[in-house]
């Protein structure tokens, strides 16, 4: 298990409309010691990004939860089977506004899978697999990716 210090002060949004999978997500999110941050339309999303971007705007040191503010956005995990919102179009959002994404979608829907690839999420997991190994594949992905880097 990665250390917690990985996640120590950080929020993973979890876009995600249906009840179960977005429960599930957000557990998976929560036992890695990162806070979860329950979305369920893209209007949410970009309010979170907003802040996020704002917050980074700020001179000074990281803000936490400790520290009076909210904590960091570290990434953004979209459920592409989404009803109430394009999964697609909301990994590709969050990309533009320099957030680390990981998606979600049925094991079979190979469509689906590479559009959000090129879209820009750096990997697309099975519900099964976020299911079983949820905690371990999103610390992983935190440890393994690095911040991305500002782009002009």
């Amino acid at each position: 298990m990665a250390e917690a210090t990985s996640t120590a002060g950080g929020t993973i949004a979890v876009l995600a409309d249906d009840l179960m999978w977005a429960s599930r997500l957000v557990a998976a999110v929560e036992r890695t010691g990162a806070q979860a941050a329950r979305l369920s339309t893209q209007e949410q999303l970009e309010t979170v990004l907003l802040a996020a971007s704002e917050a980074e705007a700020e001179p000074g040191p990281e803000t936490t939860a400790a520290g009076g503010g909210q904590p960091r956005l570290l990434g953004v995990v979209v459920d592409l089977g989404g009803r109430r919102y394009d999964g697609t179009a909301a990994v590709a959002r969050a990309v533009a506004a320099r957030q680390r994404v990981i998606a979600v979608a049925q094991h079979d829907d190979q469509p689906t899978r590479k559009r959000a690839l090129e879209a820009g999420a750096l990997r697309v997991f099975s519900y099964a697999k976020l299911f079983t190994d949820g905690p371990q594949v999103i610390e992983r992905w935190l440890a393994a990716e690095g911040p991305l880097e500002r782009r002009a």
